[in-house]
């Protein structure tokens, strides 16, 4: 049975873009295993998670149903209960690394993290599979591989959300919500599910894989067993 391991900051992380990958790596068999900071239970983001403070918006940018069903699985299991620290994590006691993204300024811990781009660096040495969606890719991205002190997606093929559309949200949202989508910006419209694959995009490049946004996880997920499994 394969291990994946899926990196998370203490709070803020995307729901959709961490559980879904959850549900279908478990439902095909494979280990998954979670890391935080400290090696303490991680929370999601509640905003998205609730629609509160969302305002019009709301219907547009929470997560659907699906995958705070998949968030709330996945809360309740011993893995994600009992998370490594960032510090105990070693390449070479997993297969995979799954990165995802967020928006919540928390997210900055798990993104600007020495350690955590440290072991990033290690899995593309080693030329292990690594899928990073959204603000997953921003992490993959400021891991430098010391043999070239480059970072690791130097001369690999990525997608990631646009400027303009990191910038939209926080225009569109910024009177009562202030700066908290500086981070992210808004979803593409059209999310995909096992009904409309077509929808989600992904990028795929030797060992990586990349997606931008909520509404490519059924896609990227897929994509990436495909990759474990060696397709």
């Amino acid at each position: 049975m394969k291990r994946i391991l899926i990196p998370v900051p203490a709070y803020g992380f995307d729901p959709t873009e961490t559980a879904i990958p959850w549900k279908m790596l478990s439902e095909n068999k494979f280990q998954v295993f979670f890391a935080t900071p400290e090696g303490k239970k991680a929370q999601g983001d509640e905003l998205i998670l609730t629609g509160k403070k969302l305002g019009v918006l709301k219907r547009l940018l929470q997560a659907r149903l699906d995958a705070k069903a998949a968030y709330y699985e996945m809360e309740r299991t011993d893995a994600f209960g009992s998370p490594l620290n960032y510090a105990q994590i070693k390449e070479a006691d997993f297969d995979a690394l799954l990165l995802p993204g967020g928006h919540d300024k928390g997210v900055r811990e798990y993104l600007e993290s020495n350690t955590l781009q440290q072991q990033v660096a290690q899995f593309f040495k080693m030329q292990k599979p690594v899928a990073a969606i959204c603000h997953g890719v921003v992490l993959a991205a400021r891991s430098i591989d010391p043999s070239t002190q480059k970072s690791v997606l130097h001369d690999y093929k990525t997608t990631a959300l646009l400027k303009s559309q990191e910038l939209a949200a926080y225009r569109l949202t910024r009177l009562w919500l202030k700066d908290y989508y500086l981070i992210r910006g808004p979803r593409p419209s059209g999310r995909d599910d096992f009904s409309h694959l077509n929808r989600g995009f992904t990028v795929r490049d030797r060992n990586y894989l990349s997606a931008r946004w909520p509404g490519d996880v059924y896609n990227f997920s897929l994509e990436f067993i495909r990759m474990l499994e060696g397709k």
